[in-house]
This record gives C-alpha cells, sequence and structure tokens, in this order.
C-alpha cells in the first residue's frame, strides 16, 4: 500500500468532508479517492472489503483501514495532530461530548434534513429541522464567548461540528437564528487549509 493516507471520500458527504477537512488543517499528507455513490460504487465487493457497512469514509493508513469519520478523527489526531485533541482528561471528555453530539443530534438534525431535500430520503422532515433547531440553540449557548467549542484552539470537535452545521440551510434550517454558531463557522473557515464542501441547490426547499 502507499505510504501517503488514502481517504475514500463523496464529494457531497459532510462526514467525509470531516475527515478531508482535518487533514488539510493538520497539514497530514493525503490523497482523495472519490467513491462514485451515485453507481453504488460503496456496494461493490472492493469497497466492502474496506468496509463491509458500505459507507464513506474510510481511510487506509499503510496496513491500517479505518471507517467512521469520528473515529477517523481521533486516530488521526492522536498519530499525526495531538494538538486537536488535548491530553488532559476534563478537555477530552470535552472533546467527546461533541463527537457524541455530532453523531447524534446533528446526524439527526440538519445532516438528515439535508439528506430529504437533497436525496429525497424517506425521513420526517419535520422532525428532522426540529432536531436540527434543538442542537444549534445547543450549539448557540455553549458558544458565548468562544471563538472554538473547546478550550482556545481549534479541536477534532470543531472539525466534527462544522460540516453538517455549515450546510444547515440545504435541509431548509436557517442558521440566522443563531449569530455565535455562524461566528464560529467563520472562525473555522479562516483557519490555514481549511476546505469547504461543494454547495449543492438540487431539491432545496423554498
Amino acid at each position: 500500500m502507499s505510504s501517503v493516507l488514502r481517504i475514500h471520500s463523496f464529494t457531497l458527504s459532510g462526514h467525509a468532508h470531516r475527515v478531508v477537512l482535518f487533514a488539510n488543517l493538520a497539514g497530514i499528507p493525503h490523497e482523495v479517492v472519490e467513491v462514485d455513490m451515485a453507481k453504488g460504487a460503496h456496494k461493490q465487493p472492493e469497497f466492502l472489503a474496506l468496509n463491509p457497512a458500505g459507507q464513506v469514509p474510510v481511510i487506509e493508513d499503510g496496513d491500517t483501514v479505518i471507517s467512521d469519520s469520528n473515529a477517523i478523527l481521533v486516530y488521526l489526531a492522536r498519530r499525526y495532530a495531538p494538538d486537536y485533541l488535548p491530553s488532559d482528561p476534563v478537555r477530552e471528555a470535552e472533546v467527546q461530548r461533541f463527537l457524541t453530539l455530532a453523531a447524534g443530534e446533528i446526524a439527526f438534525g440538519p445532516a438528515a434534513a439535508r439528506l430529504v431535500t437533497l436525496f429525497n430520503a424517506p425521513l420526517d422532515i419535520t422532525f428532522c429541522q426540529a432536531t436540527a433547531a434543538k442542537a444549534l440553540g445547543k450549539l448557540e449557548a455553549h458558544l458565548e464567548g468562544r471563538d472554538f467549542l473547546v478550550g482556545d484552539q481549534p479541536t477534532i470537535a470543531d472539525v466534527a461540528i462544522y460540516s453538517y452545521t455549515a450546510h444547515a440551510p440545504e435541509g431548509g434550517v436557517s442558521l440566522e437564528p443563531y449569530p455565535n454558531v455562524r461566528r464560529f463557522l467563520s472562525n473555522v473557515a479562516a483557519l490555514y487549509g481549511f476546505v469547504g464542501m461543494p454547495e449543492s441547490k438540487v431539491g432545496l426547499l423554498s
């Protein structure tokens, strides 16, 4: 295998974007392998050998293969960019709390609403948007007087939360009521090495 980190990704996946974004922010040499999910590449035997769940992202780091975006962030931070995962137990617990939020209300809120509007997923859009509002309300309160989610510098918590929060409007979820969240998103976007996830207007709510 190549010694360069390989990130199996899909351009419009916020989960995959987290990993690509972190690799760029942390300056980790990598190559992005685009998985053509529209043509079912994620269900082919070659990809399923990497991740039997048939989901992106997946990384190959030498002989190490890891799936699940948050697990990948922890691994990459531990191995290549320890400044992004505090060693202090209290700070590390705070980071974990936001990884849980990313896998919970962010996934079932703005991420799921976006699946409905962009990809016609058979989900309850009203529930998704209400869950998004709950998550954004928590973030808004927490970010009062803060530039980043944990401590005074970016961590993988910020990376995990960023992608689907920034693209919440694609799921019909406005960010206008959340000035602290919008400021936070701007802070992340201003970091050296930042790369955004392409926007899509397909199927957006009017």
